[in-house]
């Protein structure tokens, strides 16, 4: 297994730049493990596509304005910031820019009240910065979208899921972003059971996987939750055999490391530091179907989207994606994979 056995072309004009409104209008490619087919369906299509006694678990964490702008507090030159976690109290793990040029002890003015020191460089240029004036930082920063996002949001609210609420990420666990309050309210009614964890998303979702044997990527760290209640939920709904359906990769990896920790049958509650890495040949103990949406080239996502559906079956199904001129990444359509 090579890195290069996860690329793929594609046309940079199927590159979502904006939300479709409503949320449940995208299309969705539906993938069959068993017999190897493709389905092509709308979104709004989940509540038939989802039997009663299905649990849908998703993750609610919140998309925290982690991008901020300054300049060095000696020579004017502008800086830019964007937070991946916090630390400490004031203290952050940061990505700064231009990070050559800003050697520890830099001062960087934000806004009146609010400055930031530039600490040591940690692994992959990920820098600590201190805060004064922290408490501002929800007015003074920006929603941090992805790289091959160009075009302005007309509301922040747009990269938020309709039921996020845990602060604490630096980019929108996207598979989610396609629901809307009364498609939950449709699936609650049929008899599906919607649960929340939280996982906050942080840096490897900016970055493909750049070594030539995935097995030797560093993958970074993410802050995870998982209660007591909906832990017992899960474990009660597996022991029924009912179907766990995680919406987004972010809610398999919690899940899935979570049911590393113990080896028996129970789902055990969770909170700590999420660093697991799905590739394929991995079992899964937890997941029986996933809704993502189409992942970035060499990305540790569609590793994992290979490790649950088959490489050669992904392949298959991210060049009918192409084909049929679907809309790929944050904002693009979605897959439900069965």
């Amino acid at each position: 297994m090579k890195t290069s056995d996860f690329d793929y072309y594609l046309p940079p004009e199927l590159i979502a730049q904006m939300p479709l409104e409503p949320r449940d209008r995208a299309r969705l490619l539906i993938l069959r493990r068993e017999s190897g087919s493709l389905e092509h369906r709308h979104f709004y299509d989940i509540t038939e596509l989802l039997m009663p006694g299905d649990v849908l678990v998703m993750n609610d964490s919140r998309v925290i304005p982690a991008r901020l702008h300054g300049h060095k507090k000696n020579t004017g030159a502008k800086v830019e910031i964007l937070l991946l976690r916090g630390v400490g109290e004031g203290i952050w793990e940061a990505l700064v820019k231009p990070g050559k040029r800003l050697p520890m002890g830099t001062v960087v003015e934000i806004a009146s009240g609010m400055s930031a020191e530039i600490g040591e460089v940690l692994t992959d240029g990920i820098r600590l910065v201190k805060f004064t004036g922290e408490a501002l930082l929800s007015d003074l920063g920006e929603m941090p979208l992805p790289p091959y996002i160009h075009t302005p949001l007309k509301s922040p609210e747009r990269y938020q899921t309709v039921y996020a609420r845990e602060q604490g990420s630096a980019a929108a666990p996207t598979a989610g972003l396609h629901f809307t309050k009364e498609l939950l309210q449709g699936l609650r009614a049929k008899g599906i059971e919607c649960l929340y964890t939280t996982l906050h998303i942080g840096l490897d979702t900016f970055r493909p996987v750049q070594v030539a044997d995935p097995t030797h990527h560093p993958i970074h760290r993410e802050y995870g939750y998982l209660n007591p209640e909906v832990a017992l939920r899960i474990t009660k709904a597996k022991a029924e055999g009912r179907r766990i359906v995680c919406v987004g990769t972010t809610s398999v990896r919690l899940l899935e490391h979570a049911a590393r920790l113990n080896q028996g049958a129970t789902l055990e509650p969770f909170a700590g530091w999420v660093d697991l890495f799905i590739l394929p040949g991995f079992k899964f103990r937890v997941t029986d179907a996933l809704i993502t949406n189409f992942h970035l080239p060499c990305s540790s996502l569609i590793m994992l989207v290979s490790a649950f559906a088959g490489l050669e079956f992904v392949k298959k199904t991210y060049a009918e994606a192409v084909s049929k001129r679907y809309r790929f990444y944050s904002f693009g359509d979605a897959m439900l994979i069965v």
